[in-house]
């Protein structure tokens, strides 16, 4: 009870008028392109009387049901909350210096526990300075500017997931260094430019691994992006959401560029996947487009990761092997909401792997078909989809999968 009587003294101690609204709405929006969360409302929040911090809270729930039908395997069923998470965000002192932190509980963001690894427990954990709409200076852990769909929250995706090349191509989220120079302007030519300089080892990163030779290396991770708006920007900065569920009045578009460099990177997918046997220097190009009218919204992209010498062994073993991902991938996105904010989506994926790496991982073409209803935009919707798969290994023979799936979205 005394605990309950101090938690409560403390947030009696807070008030939330008309002069403390105006800072969070005007200083405080929380336009960080390297997180670009989807916000339907600005959450739960508390701003100090003096103005001196400000503390939000969001959450956002995913839970699905998903009927798989693997070629040469029986039928099974799945069900898992697929996403937990929790968002706080806020600043200290002055609006200028914001914190944004993100943390997730779902099993299918946490993974198993490995020898020698960290649970990915935490997504986001940034500090920003922020002097004026323009600029903004950011160091710790986020995701790095790659592709329109990986930088986009998983809560603001059409379909369930994102597709086959972001999984296997895209950069994830990395430590270190992050910038952006923002230039946008309702009906005018915009553009952005973004970098980061980090480390390249991914989220949870610690020194430990489970083979000595990949240990304290000095690699460096480089990446840069321009982002180009030829006619301005979207409604409620809809480039940061899938789906035309604001019907844009007038045709918007949005092309966009990324390079990395991963010097010296320990995964086969970059900042991801698994241990690699040796250090090898990672070159990944991220090009894609989005537009947006009437309801109506296409995107397609074109990604691809190059590596010399992919494939590393062990020196103990020369029978086991760790190889990088790399080859090339389209995705081609079209979708039309009705005013009933029904929506239909079709998605199909081309993923063509190095000749270097064919008896790793098999050619992939997937094609995906989704229903959503949006209650409350993205911020609550039901979905439902069907994806077909076909893989094409080495040897040219052939697999075909399928899935069924239902998902539930709520959040603030």
């Amino acid at each position: 009870m005394k605990q309950l009587y101090l938690f409560l003294t403390l947030l009696c101690g807070f008030t939330i008028n008309a002069q403390d609204i105006i800072v969070n709405k005007k200083n405080n929006d929380l336009k960080l392109s390297s997180l670009p969360y989807y916000n339907y409302g600005k959450g739960l929040g508390v701003t100090s009387p003096d103005s001196i911090f400000q503390f939000n809270i969001r959450f956002r729930i995913q839970n699905r049901l998903t009927y798989f039908e693997n070629e040469g395997q029986g039928g099974f069923y799945e069900a898992q909350v697929r996403r937990l998470r929790l968002r706080f965000d806020g600043f200290v002192g002055n609006p200028k210096f914001l914190y944004v932190i993100q943390i997730s509980f779902g099993a299918g963001d946490v993974g198993s526990e490995k020898p020698g690894e960290n649970l990915n427990v935490i997504r986001d954990a940034m500090v920003y300075y922020k002097p004026n709409k323009n600029w903004q200076f950011g160091f710790g852990v986020t995701k790095l500017p790659g592709t329109r769909q990986t930088v986009n929250s998983s809560g603001a995706l059409q379909l369930s997931d994102r597709s086959i090349n972001n999984f296997k191509f895209g950069i994830d989220r990395d430590f270190g260094f992050h910038m952006a120079n923002l230039n946008e302007f309702k009906d005018k030519f915009s553009y952005n430019f973004k970098g980061a300089v980090t480390l390249g080892e991914g989220r949870n990163w610690t020194t430990n691994s489970t083979n000595s030779n990949l240990k304290d290396n000095n690699g460096v991770s480089l990446t840069g992006k321009v982002e180009l708006l030829p006619l301005g920007t979207f409604k409620k900065d809809g480039h940061y959401f899938e789906g035309d569920i604001l019907r844009e009045p007038k045709p918007k578009l949005m092309v966009s560029g990324a390079y990395n460099i991963n010097q010296k990177a320990r995964k086969t997918l970059g900042q991801t996947g698994d241990f690699l046997y040796e250090t090898r220097d990672i070159s990944a190009l991220l090009l894609d487009v989005i537009a947006k009218y009437d309801g109506w919204s296409a995107m397609a992209a074109y990604m691809n990761r190059r590596a010399n010498n992919p494939v590393t062994i062990n020196p103990n073993d020369a029978a086991l092997q760790s190889a990088i991902f790399t080859g090339y991938g389209m995705d081609y996105q079209l979708s039309y909401c009705f005013p009933s904010k029904y929506e239909f989506i079709g998605r199909y994926s081309i993923q063509k792997v190095d000749y270097e790496i064919e008896a790793f991982s098999p050619n992939t073409n997937q094609f995906t078909f989704g229903v959503n209803k949006y209650v409350w935009e993205h911020a609550l919707k039901l979905q439902a989809e069907f994806a077909s798969e076909k893989q094409t290994f080495m040897n040219n023979s052939t697999k075909n999968n399928y899935y069924v799936r239902f998902q539930i979205e709520i959040g603030i």
